[in-house]
């Protein structure tokens, strides 16, 4: 059980790397389009499709390599531990990115949720305005981002890698 258990770590920090890689590679192909702070919906769905991919291929391999068997757990478990190893990654990028690649970042993307809100509400008073910039504000700064961005990335691998987890299980019999 303990070598499995080590196993399931190498399979962990291995895969996790991979998805924060290719997040990355992600994250600077939309950089160089300058696409990096605009909130697309096609753009979370690569991200998701991506996150999916490589929660699968862990989980199948895993499987594959331990006698065709994987609980559950492990599975929602090999999940949760590449998701937080990739939301690291993905922690240090966006830090790189918003502090040196593009330090306006920030204030692009709040400009542009601004517009947003200005054309879903165009009866706003002004001070519902400078209430809504108050909270984005708040919100922007590199250390509520950050933890966004691993909570975001540990709930959205706890998902899949539950979904997946289910679909892939196969127990050994006892």
């Amino acid at each position: 059980m303990e070598d499995q258990n080590l196993e399931l770590k190498k399979y962990i920090s291995q895969y996790g790397a991979l998805l924060g890689g290719i997040s990355v590679v992600f994250g600077l192909m939309l950089f160089s389009m300058d696409m990096h702070y605009q909130n697309e919906t096609s753009t979370t769905i690569v991200s998701l499709v991506l996150t999916l991919g490589v929660i699968v291929f862990a989980q199948y391999s895993y499987r594959k390599d331990n006698e065709d068997y994987m609980s559950l757990s492990q599975g929602v478990k090999m999940g949760l531990g590449m998701g937080a190893i990739s939301g690291l990654i993905n922690v240090a990028y966006f830090l790189v990115l918003s502090n040196v690649l593009d330090p306006e970042m920030m204030n692009k993307a709040l400009e542009m949720g601004m517009n947003q809100f200005l054309d879903q509400n165009p009866e706003a008073s002004q001070d519902m305005i400078n209430q809504v910039e108050s909270m984005q504000e708040k919100f922007s700064g590199p250390i509520i981002s950050s933890s966004f961005l691993i909570i975001a990335s540990l709930l959205t691998s706890f998902v899949i890698s539950l979904i997946t987890g289910l679909i892939l299980k196969r127990n050994r019999p006892e």
